[in-house]
C-alpha cells in the first residue's frame, strides 16, 4: 500500500453504525474465524456478529470460566481454546493446534489488548503493552501464516486506535529500558505498531490473495479501561464528577456493538478489495490526517502509522525480537 491509499470509500456507514447494519446481507457460512479477546467488550460483539452469519468462530481464552460465562448467550458454532498473548509458549501451542486442525482460516481478528497499564514486563522482558498488543499478535500471525496462505481471500484485521497519534515507534528504546516509562506513550507506540503490522503483513499476503487491515474501533467503555483510576477518566473528560459518562463521552463514545462495526467492515467489505494494508475508522478507510485540522487529534490516520518503510523496519525488529525470545 501507499499513504495515498488512505482515501475514504464513501461506504455509507458512519461513526454510530452498528455491527448488524454493517453485516446486513453478509453470509459467512462455511468460513472459519479466530478472534483474540473475543469474550469481552468489542471482541464479544465481533464474535456474536460473525457467528450469527454462519461462521465457525474460535476464541483463544486465558480464563475458560469467564469465557464460558460471557459467551453463553451467543448463538452459533463458537469454540474456545487456551492461549495467553503474554506467553509465547502458549501462543505457539495454540497456533500449532489450529494449524493442525483447520483446513482453512478465513478471518484472523487480532482484537485483544491492554491499555495504559502500570509498567510490567512480559516474555523475555518486553514492555507489556508492546509485548501483548503487538508482539503476541505478531507471533500468532506468523505461526498461522501457512493456513492463512492456503485460504483464498483470507483477511487479517489488527485493532489499532486513534491513540497511534500519541507517538511513533520509540525506535531507540522500544522497551523503555533507558527512558522513564510512560503508560500513554507505551500505549500509543503499541497502537502505531498494530497499524504498521497490518501494512507490512499486506505485502506478505499479496501473492496468495490475502488481505490485511488495521482499524480504530472508536471510543468505547469496555474492560480495556480497567487500569485507569476514576479520577484520571474524569480528568480526561470521559466521566463527570459523579462518575457517570460525561456529556462528551455520551456524544462521542460508541456502544460495544457500534465499536465492532469497523472491524466487521474490514473483515467483510468488498470495497476493500485491492486496498490491503489501509487503516480504517467508522466503517470506512480513514483519511490521512491534516495536521492543521481542528479534528486532527481525533480523526484520520497520521502518516507515521501508514508508512511502508517504517512498517518494514518494525517487521524486521519484531522478527529479531522473536528469534531472541
Amino acid at each position: 500500500m501507499a499513504i495515498s491509499d488512505q482515501v475514504p470509500t464513501q461506504s455509507g456507514f458512519h461513526a454510530k453504525s452498528t455491527a448488524a447494519e454493517v453485516m446486513e446481507g453478509i453470509d459467512l457460512t462455511g468460513k472459519t474465524a479466530i478472534v483474540t479477546g473475543g469474550y469481552s467488550g468489542i471482541g464479544l460483539e465481533t464474535v456474536r456478529a460473525i457467528a450469527d452469519k454462519g461462521a465457525t468462530v474460535i476464541v483463544p481464552v486465558r480464563s475458560e470460566a469467564k469465557a464460558k460465562q460471557n459467551l453463553a448467550d451467543l448463538r452459533g458454532d463458537i469454540k474456545t481454546a487456551p492461549m495467553d498473548l503474554a506467553d509465547l509458549r502458549s501462543v505457539k501451542n495454540f497456533a500449532e493446534e489450529m494449524s493442525d486442525r483447520l483446513p482453512h482460516l478465513d478471518l484472523l481478528i487480532n482484537n485483544a489488548g491492554v491499555m495504559a497499564c502500570p509498567e510490567a514486563r512480559v516474555g523475555p522482558g518486553w514492555e507489556s503493552q508492546f509485548g501483548i498488543c503487538h508482539m503476541g499478535h505478531f507471533a500468532l500471525t506468523k505461526l498461522l501464516l501457512p493456513v492463512l496462505e492456503r485460504t483464498p481471500g483470507a483477511r487479517t484485521v489488527a485493532l489499532s486506535s486513534t491513540a497511534h497519534k500519541i507517538t511513533d515507534i520509540h525506535w531507540d528504546d522500544i522497551q523503555f529500558e533507558t527512558s522513564d516509562y510512560d503508560k500513554w506513550q507505551a500505549y500509543g507506540q503499541a497502537k502505531t505498531a498494530n497499524a504498521l503490522f497490518a501494512n507490512a503483513l499486506s505485502r506478505r499476503m499479496k501473492d496468495t490473495g490475502g488481505l490485511a487491515f488495521s482499524v480504530h474501533p472508536g471510543g468505547i467503555f469496555t474492560p480495556l479501561q480497567r487500569h485507569l483510576p476514576q479520577e484520571e477518566m474524569i480528568a480526561l473528560g470521559w466521566l463527570g464528577e459523579d462518575g457517570q459518562p460525561s456529556e462528551l463521552a455520551r456524544a462521542g463514545f460508541k456502544t460495544p456493538e457500534q465499536g465492532a462495526s469497523t472491524t466487521l467492515w474490514a473483515a467483510t467489505s468488498s470495497s476493500l478489495e485491492g486496498k490491503s494494508g489501509v487503516y480504517c475508522e467508522d466503517a470506512d478507510i480513514a483519511a490521512l490526517t491534516e495536521p492543521d485540522s481542528p479534528t486532527a487529534r481525533y480523526f484520520g490516520v497520521n502518516a507515521h502509522a501508514c508508512d511502508d518503510e517504517s512498517a518494514e523496519r518494525l517487521w524486521e525488529v519484531s522478527e529479531k525480537l522473536l528469534r531472541a525470545a
